[in-house]
């Protein structure tokens, strides 16, 4: 069961970045191959993206998966939005409608395609 504190931690890191990836590890070091496979593909379109490691937090661990009603860690979030996980990453990549999300919310781009803050 999803707490209030730890929804309104959620809800608060969703609002505060642009781009939020719930991720296993870092950016620099991701701690699965789903993770990796988010973090490479947000690096290869330049987007800024700031990465909370869920591994660091078990209560964000569990609660992001209740808050997004998503079963699997990574999450994508893209001003707020729930956009979803690895494979929905990667088909949404492969299409070009990422990029188009990206585009057409005005995503900032990152001059290394690294996670910030």
């Amino acid at each position: 069961m999803l707490d209030e504190v730890t929804k309104d931690r959620i809800s608060q890191e969703v609002a505060n970045g642009d781009v939020v990836l719930f991720m296993k590890g870092s950016a620099v070091f991701p701690q699965c191959g789903f993770s990796a496979t988010a973090v490479q593909i947000l690096s290869h379109l330049n987007i800024k993206f700031r990465g909370i490691d869920v591994l660091s937090d078990p209560a964000i661990r569990e609660g992001i998966k209740e808050y997004s009603q998503w079963p699997t860690i990574p999450q994508l979030y893209v001003k707020g939005e729930f956009v979803g996980g690895c494979d929905i990453m990667r088909e949404m990549f492969e299409t070009g409608e990422l990029q188009e999300i990206f585009t057409d919310k005005q995503v900032a781009l990152a001059s290394a395609g690294r996670e910030v803050g």
